[in-house]
C-alpha cells in the first residue's frame, strides 16, 4: 500500500488534487500547456504516448511526470483509479519521467528545478 502520497507531493512543494475514474474509462490523446505530476493513489492506469508508440502502466504509488506539450492518452485499469495530480509552469520538469512506487517514495532529496 502506498504511503501518504499527498504528503509526499506537498513535501516537494507541489499542490496535488485528486481525481478518479471507473474501470475501462478512456481519455483520448491530448496535451496540456503546463507540466503535470501524477501519482496513483489507488488502482491502475495506462498512459500512452501515441507520437512515441509507447505506454506506461502505473500502479498504486507510481508516479509520472509529463512535460507541457506531451501528447498522451489514458485507459483506466480494471479496478478503477484515483490519482493525485499537481500542475507546474511549463518548463519546470526536466523531461518525461516514470518512477515506480519504491523508486520515488524512498528518495530523501527530491527536487524539481524551475
Amino acid at each position: 500500500m502506498p504511503r501518504d502520497l499527498a504528503g509526499r507531493l506537498r513535501s516537494e512543494g507541489l499542490d496535488p488534487s485528486a481525481w478518479s475514474n471507473g474501470p475501462g474509462d478512456r481519455y483520448a490523446a491530448h496535451e496540456h500547456g503546463y507540466d503535470k505530476v501524477i501519482a496513483v493513489e489507488r488502482g491502475s492506469i495506462r498512459f500512452g504516448l501515441p507520437a512515441e508508440a509507447r505506454a506506461f502502466d502505473l500502479a498504486e504509488g507510481d508516479r509520472l511526470e509529463l512535460p507541457a506539450g506531451t501528447s498522451h492518452d489514458a485507459v483506466v485499469g480494471p479496478g478503477g483509479v484515483t490519482c493525485l495530480e499537481a500542475h507546474l509552469p511549463a518548463g519546470s520538469l526536466r523531461g518525461l519521467t516514470h518512477q515506480t512506487a519504491e523508486a520515488w517514495q524512498d528518495e530523501t532529496d527530491v527536487r524539481h528545478d524551475a
